[in-house]
């Protein structure tokens, strides 16, 4: 399954409906941490098994942990999808939840969670489902059956129940001035 792809074409018009409706909760959010596509991959899980060539699947179990740069995706099972360079093109998380993070250029913090979470590493594309939670720092978050999140162009969609949340922008108070006194008379002095 093309995570992207698929979900785009299954879900048709109501998809494009709920696709502008989504937009509006980040509007002014950041792609994620330039670089981090060009970082080394690392893994870290209680056993592997599976092959390291062409256009093959790995298999990662047991407290599954994947970085690369900034992004940083947890599970119970991960399977690792090579294409036909040997790169990771795929990722399938499983867990409870599975769960991603990855830093903005500015430093805000974009977290996803859900049970299964499918990540297409060549365009940052993440397939939440069931019961999808993706959270931008400062901006708010989403909720729904499934959500698909652009960690490169921050644009996503939602389908199935779905609710948001959305924060306000902070807003320095003006500072505060002392009202000035209102100027006094005094009678004058008596003349001797």
């Amino acid at each position: 399954m093309k995570p992207y792809q698929d979900s785009h074409t299954r879900y048709g018009g109501s998809m494009f409906r709920l696709c502008a409706a989504l937009a509006l909760l980040l509007p002014l959010a950041a792609h994620a941490k330039t670089g981090d596509r060009n970082q080394p991959m690392t893994t870290s899980q209680t056993s592997v098994n599976g092959f390291n060539a062409p256009n093959t699947i790995t298999t990662l179990t047991g407290n599954v942990v994947v970085t690369q740069g900034s992004m940083k995706a947890k599970g119970d099972v991960a399977q690792l999808y090579l294409d036909a360079d040997s790169q990771v093109s795929r990722i399938v998380l499983k867990g409870r939840p599975a769960h991603i993070q990855q830093l903005d250029d500015n430093d805000h913090l974009m977290t996803g969670e859900a049970p299964t979470l499918d990540y297409d590493n060549i365009h940052g594309i993440a397939v939440l489902q069931p019961n999808a939670v993706v959270t931008e720092q400062g901006m708010g978050d989403a909720h729904a059956d499934t959500l698909t999140y652009n960690t490169q162009t921050a644009y996503f969609t939602g389908t199935g129940n779905v609710s948001m949340t959305y924060l306000p922008k902070q807003r320095q108070n003006a500072p505060q001035t002392q009202p000035v006194p209102a100027p006094t008379t005094s009678a004058p002095a008596p003349q001797q």
